[in-house]
């Protein structure tokens, strides 16, 4: 009997989620956070999805959220105009960087001190967080919206997906561009892997992987719908992708063979990312809901608890093992 993939839920959000990230793996675990079209991005202990706090002071909606490595920091990008810097342990705000249009995206370098942002005035700004007065280092050159903004190759690079259906490679410390791809369809989403430079991109049903710092094509992979958000195992064996359709997809790196599909939302999926550790994977959709998903269905992990078949039969086995429950955290 085929193990039931059973996702923990966790509500909470009051309108559709479109952003979330992982922090890396702490003393305390690691940590999860939600951007949500109701202005309050939430922090979530990653391996059970229990609530651990609510950053208030948006006033719009927020389109972006990520936490440092350490989870100490989390930044959030916002329909107000704005990005917040946070205490993420204590949730206090710490800076509020103004912009002049909505704000699409946040991220941290990796020690922390700089912050990437990008949105509808089709800049890039880099904040030096340690000189908040200061003006930020600004980089022109998109037509449209930027949607996504990462750093990679150690922070002297940063990639960039924007409305005008490219993709840019820039130098951090020149400014310019380095390279510049162009797809039929804005690109949907964004990740980027240092361990192996690789960039999975989503546009239109296509689920592409780019080796980051060339912007050559790896591969890509057609799926059944429209999707909006793609994540690649840490041990690059399988990836994940959701869309229009409410589905999770999964499938192996190297076959490109879809290996399963799971429907629990209840409307589209708008982005999905794998826990550092590789043991979940969480979704954000238009129903408001996160859900975590175990990458190896029936493994006692987190608030799953593995049931053994002998235990299955015995007399007390609804209260073991009940797949169609669905677990709220």
């Amino acid at each position: 009997m085929a193990m039931r993939q059973t996702p923990l839920t966790c509500s909470g959000h009051t309108r559709p989620v479109v952003d979330l990230a992982f922090s890396g793996i702490t003393p305390y675990g690691y940590f999860l956070i939600s951007a949500c079209k109701d202005g309050k991005p939430m922090l979530r202990q990653g391996d059970t999805g229990d609530w651990i706090g609510t950053f208030l002071g948006h006033k719009g909606a927020v389109w972006g959220a990520t936490l440092n490595k350490e989870a100490t920091k989390a930044a959030t990008a916002a329909a107000d105009f704005s990005a917040k810097v946070w205490d993420a342990v204590t949730g206090d705000e710490v800076l509020t960087l103004a912009h002049k249009h909505i704000v699409k995206c946040v991220n941290f370098t990796q020690d922390s001190n700089c912050l990437l942002t990008g949105g509808n005035d089709k800049l890039l700004r880099i904040y030096d967080l340690s000189k908040p007065e200061a003006e930020p280092q600004e980089i022109s050159g998109h037509t449209s919206a930027i949607k996504k903004a990462l750093w990679c190759n150690d922070d002297q690079q940063i990639l960039s997906a924007a409305e005008d259906k490219t993709i840019r490679l820039w130098d951090r410390n020149t400014g310019e561009a380095v390279k510049t791809l162009s797809f039929e369809a804005s690109v949907s989403s964004m990740e980027y892997i240092p361990d192996g430079e690789i960039l999975v991109i989503t546009y239109g049903r296509t689920i592409a992987f780019y080796k980051a710092h060339s912007l050559d094509l790896i591969k890509t992979i057609d799926a059944p719908a429209s999707i909006h958000s793609a994540s690649l195992h840490p041990d690059k064996d399988f990836f994940v992708a959701g869309g229009d359709d409410f589905k999770l997809y999964k499938y192996d790196y190297s076959t490109k063979e879809e290996m399963e599909s799971y429907k629990g939302h209840f409307g589209p999926v708008h982005c999905v990312r794998f826990s550092p550790d590789g043991e979940l994977y969480a979704s954000g959709s238009e129903d408001g809901t996160l859900r975590l998903w175990q990458t190896a269905v029936g493994k006692t992990y987190g608030l799953w608890k593995c049931v053994l078949p002998e235990e299955l039969s015995s007399e007390n086995s609804d209260a073991l093992y009940c797949p169609a429950a669905e677990i709220k955290a």
